[in-house]
Order: C-alpha cells, then structure tokens, then sequence
C-alpha cells in the first residue's frame, strides 16, 4: 500500500549497529527506503549493514561530536542523494545508584542520549528544511514517561525525558518547512545487551533465564517481553506517508506498561 510504502526514500539509522537500529533499519529497507547506517564503532555497524543487504551503505563516528554529524550529513547526501529519513537509535543505559552517582557517567549520557539528538537534527533538519519534506523518528524510551520503582534509572529517565520534550520542540519548529519529529517510547526490549542482563539478574535471584523473562513478561498486559521487531511498524509508519499529519508525539509499542504504569 503506498500510505507505507518507503520505495525511493532514503533514510539514515543512527545507532544502526545496535540491535533495535538495525531492526529499525532492516524493516525500513524491506520496506523499499535506501538505507545508510552509522554508528560509533565499525565492526557492529559494518556487520549490520552486511547482514541488511548488500547496496546498505554504512559511516563511523561519534553523533555527541558536531564534525562527525556534518561528516555524515554530507556523506549521506553524497551516497544516498536527497535524504528524507532520519532514525535516532544511539544511546545507552548505565544504571547508578542517585546517590553514588558518578557525574561524569551521567554528563556521558547526556552527549550519547541527548545531545547527539540535538546534533542530527540540526543538521539534517536543515537539509530537511532545504527540501520541503522530512521525517525524524527518535527512540524514546517508557522511562521518558514512568519512573522505575527501584533505584539505578535517575540518568536514563532524565534523558529519554529530555528526548521527548526535544522532539516536541523541533516538532514545533520544523512543522512549517513540512518536517514531522516524532519517537517511539519501547519497554526493556530483548537486544543482546539486555540479555546479558537478564542473564546477570536470573542468576542472582536463583532462576533460569527463562523463568525470569516470563515473570518479567507477565507484568505487563501483553504477557511477553518485548523483541526489537516489535519497533518495527511503528517506525515504518512514522517514516511513511501514512503519517504526514502525525508530529510532536511519542508512540509506545510497550506491550501495554504505560496502560498500567
């Protein structure tokens, strides 16, 4: 259906080595968008663009660094030609106690979780701008809406929060050059990261791995944890026509935990 069809579109997944960007990232070039990853280490995002298809194109750096997000810009424009797609899906979790938080930790996810959002929209909101059409998609997180009852998520709350507020923000002022800005708000999602995680914490409490994603999953009315191609649709709606008339907003495919939480 063309309301979702992406076929001569072009989209740029910052954050595409990891595994919700390259979920992200596949679902977008199945749906027929010209795809080109970046991320801040090669061997990740060089994987991922190989294992999306052989025409993925892919660029290192560092998106909290202005130089590099000119360089990508410039780069993108270069290979893909007119870009109309930008996917925020860099960021990171580093769980600390409030009051033994460790301040530069915290300024260092500011840079990866915030910062570099503000840095990709400056600059592709302006090629954006130039071109009279274009969508942003931020990943968000439930934490930019509902605290964690247990302590460790004070920075990571603090800048999905400010992820969601900026994509209003530019909402706001990119509406008038035909721009949408909108994020996706997952629950904890099952990458290969979390499960080291999961892992970590069956182990502690004494229970297989198993046992612990299903309690895990029976708190939230779905009754499952969440996969990465659970992001899937919505970032393809997000980045397609069908949303033309959608900006400003954060959409939760949580399995239902900001229903209840």
């Amino acid at each position: 259906m063309k309301l979702f069809d992406l076929t001569g579109k072009s989209a740029v997944v910052v954050g595409g080595g990891g595994g919700l960007g390259k979920a992200i990232a596949k679902g977008l070039y199945e749906a027929g968008a010209k795809i080109m990853l970046a991320d801040i280490a090669e061997e990740p995002v060089k994987k991922a663009a190989e294992e999306i298809g052989s025409d993925v194109v892919w660029f290192v750096g560092n998106a909290a660094v202005e130089k590099d997000v000119e360089a990508l810009a410039a780069e993108a424009i270069k290979k893909l030609g007119k870009v109309t797609i930008l996917v925020n899906a860099q960021g990171f979790n580093k769980k600390q106690d409030a009051l033994d938080i460790d301040v530069e930790m915290f300024r260092q996810m500011l840079d990866a979780n915030i910062t570099s959002l503000m840095l990709t929209g400056k600059h592709f909101g302006r090629h954006f701008k130039e071109n009279g059409y274009g969508k942003i998609v931020n990943l968000s997180s439930v934490r930019g809406r509902i605290a964690t009852q247990g302590p460790g998520n004070a920075g990571y709350c603090a800048t999905k929060g400010a992820v969601d507020m900026l994509t209003k923000q530019l909402a706001s002022e990119f509406g008038p050059f035909g721009v949408t800005v909108n994020a996706i708000g997952p629950n904890i999602t099952m990458t290969p990261p979390m499960m080291a995680v999961f892992e970590m914490r069956a182990k502690a409490a004494g229970i297989s791995v198993d046992e612990y994603l299903t309690q895990q999953g029976n708190a939230i009315p779905m009754r499952r944890m969440g996969q990465p191609e659970d992001l899937v649709g919505t970032s393809i709606f997000l980045a397609a026509e069908a949303s033309d008339f959608m900006t400003g907003n954060i959409l939760y495919p949580d399995g239902g935990l900001t229903a209840i939480g």
